[in-house]
């Protein structure tokens, strides 16, 4: 853990403007700020003894989008607009129970923030983001629709995740050993090997996969370390944690267990789509999107399991329904921070069911999770008013693979072998 004094300082605009007073900061209210609320209570005394509250008029930009940025902020008084980057604005008060997180956080900030009237925010070094344990990872806002006000599953629901008291399912422990040996060390296909094969559901899946179609060579794979010789260490890694993803979809309640299998499905098939758009691209590595398309839906998890354990008269089907699409997105990418999951693969939850995210920058996962999601829903009467797939801002990032609706349509009809084996092997 860094120093108190490190881990709380963080670069200050040029000026503050006179007549606004700084202010200090309660300890009481660290203690409910996230993450920091979960540091040592010694770390919070000190800063809460040494530091005040910066204070800016209305109209003042505190930060930009795109800008990089060496600290967070936190919102103690005022009002704010954050802008993201398709002009969406979103007014932000001091009140609200979302002004527990952080205004922005990570490498640079995603939307540009306005003062709207006089605030005092609190602004701390974003090394406490890279310092503060995984296992307390910070919590993306779930944020309610007026529309589903009365979505009494919902609101119960978004109470106990806004207090963090959301049960994070374990990723499965074959997956996290593979990855912490291949983070940490230089290991070899026989390291690997042994590692997986402590799972032997999982090695018998990798060699399964080494000869489907989506790997085309004249030699069978016999054993896993023929499998893990042919697929690639970096692929493996990948495929081992997308095969344990399915213990993850389960649940012993009949209703719930009926939502998890429907939502597996779909995952599979978006990864499917994923590994052969990123086959064509030649940008991203196929089996990175494949497991990009398994967790998008992955914020549905912990939801469910929180549903399965409630009384079953506090909520219907169709409440769970309309919870799920607003659920997904920042539960998952909590779930992912807790994974410690590479920082790639952390927005695709969010952005998964955004059709025009768009981003500088070449084409990466987000990207790609997002056109398999539109050729997964080609064709099917139930989803009738898509944006065409030209519309897309990802679409335009593919250079030499030209899309359109005709043409995607004849990419899945070419690749339907290989999608069909890929789905046989990750629903079984």
């Amino acid at each position: 853990m860094a120093s108190v004094k490190n881990l709380f300082s963080g670069k200050k605009p040029t000026a503050l403007v006179s007549g606004l007073s700084s202010e200090t900061v309660p300890l009481d209210t660290l203690k409910h700020l996230i993450p920091i609320r979960k540091l040592p209570i010694e770390d919070l005394e000190a800063f809460a003894l040494n530091n005040q509250t910066e204070v800016y008029p209305a109209g003042t930009v505190l930060f930009t989008r795109e800008q990089r940025a060496d600290s967070v902020l936190y919102l103690m008084r005022g009002a704010v607009t954050l802008t993201d980057h398709a002009g969406k604005v979103l007014e932000l008060d001091a009140a609200h129970p979302k002004a527990k997180f952080p205004l922005s956080s990570g490498g640079k900030h995603m939307t540009t923030a306005v003062a709207k009237t006089d605030v005092s925010v609190l602004r701390v070094s974003n090394k406490i983001m890279v310092n503060y344990d995984t296992a307390h990872a910070v919590v993306s806002p779930l944020v309610i629709p007026e529309r589903l006000h009365d979505n009494r599953l919902l609101q119960i629901f978004a109470q106990h995740y806004l207090d963090d008291d959301i049960p994070i399912p374990p990723m499965p422990s074959v997956a996290v050993k593979l990855r912490q040996a291949m983070q940490h060390d230089e290991i070899g296909i026989a390291e690997a090997v042994q590692i997986i094969q402590l799972d032997p559901v999982v090695a018998a899946k990798l060699i399964q996969v080494a000869n489907c179609p989506l790997y085309v060579t004249a030699q069978p794979a016999k054993s896993c370390f023929d499998a893990v010789n042919r697929i690639g260490l970096n692929a493996t890694r990948n495929l081992v944690t997308a095969f344990c993803l399915r213990h993850v979809f389960k649940s012993s309640h009949a209703v719930i267990h009926s939502l998890m299998d429907q939502i597996w499905k779909d995952s599979i098939y978006v990864a499917s789509i994923g590994f052969v758009l990123a086959s064509a691209t030649k940008k991203i590595p196929p089996e990175e999107a494949q497991l990009a398309g398994l967790v998008f839906n992955l914020g549905a998890v912990p939801f469910l399991q929180f549903t399965a354990n409630l009384p079953d008269d506090l909520y219907t089907p169709a409440e769970i329904r309309q919870a799920l699409p607003v659920v997904r997105g920042p539960v998952g990418c909590n779930v992912l921070l807790r994974w410690d999951f590479p920082q790639e693969f952390v927005p695709i939850p969010c952005y998964a069911g955004d059709w025009f995210y768009h981003h500088e920058g070449p084409l990466n996962l987000c990207d790609i999770v997002i056109l398999a999601r539109l050729h997964s829903m080609l064709g099917k009467s139930e989803h009738k008013n898509l944006p065409t797939v030209t519309a897309l801002p990802a679409t335009s990032k593919l250079d030499h693979l030209e899309l359109s609706p005709e043409n995607s349509l004849a990419l899945l009809s070419d690749a339907k072998a290989k999608i069909h084996e890929a789905f046989q092997t990750f629903m079984n």
